[in-house]
């Protein structure tokens, strides 16, 4: 993957919140006596065993054990449906179609989403519904079938004004944004985006404001406007950062120094660049480290600065002996030989060529003075 441009995650569904308590249900359960003469074991038991179960699969999906969830959550629909629990069903369903959508499983996810639909309607159990939608919606664009994502996003969007669920509009909004980015109509998109900009800081809700200010700055860039990306990618970085969120940070910093590269901002372009390899260094992830140094060596090499990005290659150099990765090796050593024959430093070309893997103990950390 070229480094040098950015990657835009499409995984933009979150755990769903709580749909409330199964206590609050336990009363109308044993109202109705109906499957209790067709269970042979006793009411609370069964009841218990399915809470149980649902709490273990919300654990897999929380740790994103989603492959792990999804048997555990079939067990407990098995235990809720011997009971005749409607409101159960629905919530389990609504957790299967999430987990099967976490593990890729589009069409599985759509499947658990329309039985979802089936109970969640005539209960009006709107909260579910609207999520679900939105799930599908998401399923579909990942199948390629903008049509169909684009409608459940609609009809996710529609019930969340009529119930007035601003959260839940909120992501609808966000998730058409994406639908119609798909599609290359970016004024559409851009426009979603920003209702949902709109309410996710009226809700001071920083997660989604992070992700919708990404998906905007992502757009802008894909039309040619760039500073007004930049724009979005700066706002975004003081969020995350406020957040503590350095994965994300290291997202935006390589967001920010190619934006930044590509019109003409060069010394912006690598104090982001620098500040990306600090964070990875921080955080102690070598695979994003050579990843952030080959976005840096990249930078120095098209602005002319040859001898600052055989620096940058020696230190990829020591990143790959300790990832232990001979692949990654040949490659730099193929940079660092090319950069030394452009310098007219032939001899150190050859001793860089002939250099061999070390796989020896080495220290486990190693600084880079930038």
């Amino acid at each position: 993957m070229d480094d040098r441009f950015p990657q835009y995650s499409t995984r933009d569904t979150v755990l769903p919140e709580g749909f409330g308590g199964l206590e609050a249900s336990l009363g109308a359960i044993q109202a109705n006596a109906s499957p209790l003469n067709r269970l042979n074991t006793p009411l609370p038991q069964v009841l218990q065993e399915g809470e149980s179960l649902v709490q273990a699969g919300l654990k897999h999906l929380q740790s994103q054990s989603y492959g792990e969830a999804l048997p555990v959550l079939e067990k407990a629909l098995e235990r809720y449906t011997q009971l005749e629990f409607l409101p159960g069903q629905a919530q389990v369903l609504s957790y299967l179609t999430l987990a099967a959508y976490s593990n890729g499983d589009y069409q599985q996810s759509i499947d658990y989403g329309q039985r979802t639909l089936v109970l969640a309607y005539p209960q009006n159990q709107h909260t579910i519904a609207i999520k679900i939608l939105g799930t599908i919606g998401n399923a579909y664009r990942h199948l390629n079938d903008v049509d169909q994502s684009r409608h459940f996003q609609h009809e996710s969007l529609g019930l969340a004004q009529k119930v007035g669920d601003h959260r839940g509009a909120m992501a609808a909004l966000n998730n058409l944004g994406l639908v119609f980015k798909v599609t290359q109509d970016y004024a559409q998109a851009i426009s979603y985006e920003k209702q949902a900009l709109i309410l996710a800081r009226t809700l001071q809700d920083q997660t989604v404001e992070a992700q919708v200010l990404k998906n905007l700055g992502n757009a802008y860039y894909a039309i040619g406007e760039t500073e007004t990306a930049i724009d979005y990618y700066e706002q975004r970085l003081t969020l995350v950062r406020a957040m503590e969120q350095p994965r994300l940070e290291m997202q935006v910093l390589k967001h920010l120094s190619t934006a930044c590269y590509s019109v003409g901002r060069p010394s912006a372009a690598i104090g982001y660049a620098r500040d990306r390899v600090k964070l990875t260094q921080r955080v102690k992830d070598l695979v994003a480290e050579e990843q952030a140094l080959r976005s840096l060596a990249i930078f120095h090499e098209g602005l002319g600065q040859s001898p600052q990005a055989v620096e940058v290659h020696q230190h990829r150099l020591q990143v790959a002996r300790l990832l232990a990765n001979s692949d990654l090796f040949i490659k730099i050593q193929a940079d660092l030989k090319r950069l030394f024959c452009n310098l007219g430093d032939f001899d150190r070309a050859n001793q860089v060529s002939q250099e061999h893997l070390i796989l020896e103990a080495l220290p486990s950390t190693y600084e880079f003075n930038l």
